[in-house]
């Protein structure tokens, strides 16, 4: 069974840093397109970061210049180096992977992490 489990978040002041990561485990056969999702109350989940299987990028706007996001195949782990911090990045972020558990997949099947949640202080 696969799991994605985020860890990183935390409190911190506007202007701080903090790093997040995503460990994926259990049956995996394969990992593409890795990334990083934000929400907040009574708004959609939307993209702040992804991340190919080849470690092209893609960056939401509002992140640009002030997030990095990376992977680490080895470990199955996608990690969100977030700097520059603003109140507006508040929300909980989940982690996403496109995997295929076995080789019997043919296409790759979306998962989720449960969410770890970033709070900044003005």
């Amino acid at each position: 069974q696969v799991q994605l489990v985020e860890s990183g978040g935390g409190l911190v002041q506007a202007g701080g840093s903090l790093r997040l990561s995503c460990a994926v485990s259990g049956s995996i056969f394969s990992i593409g397109a890795m990334g990083w999702y934000r929400q907040t109350p009574g708004k959609e989940r939307e993209l702040v970061a992804s991340i190919s299987s080849d470690r092209s990028t893609n960056y939401a706007d509002s992140v640009k210049g002030r997030f990095t996001i990376s992977r680490d195949n080895a470990k199955n782990t996608v990690y969100l180096q977030m700097n520059s911090l603003k109140p507006e990045d508040t929300a909980v972020y989940y982690c996403n992977a496109k995997i295929r558990p076995s080789n019997l997949y043919r296409t790759d099947v979306n998962f989720w992490g449960k969410g770890t949640q970033v709070t900044i202080s003005s």
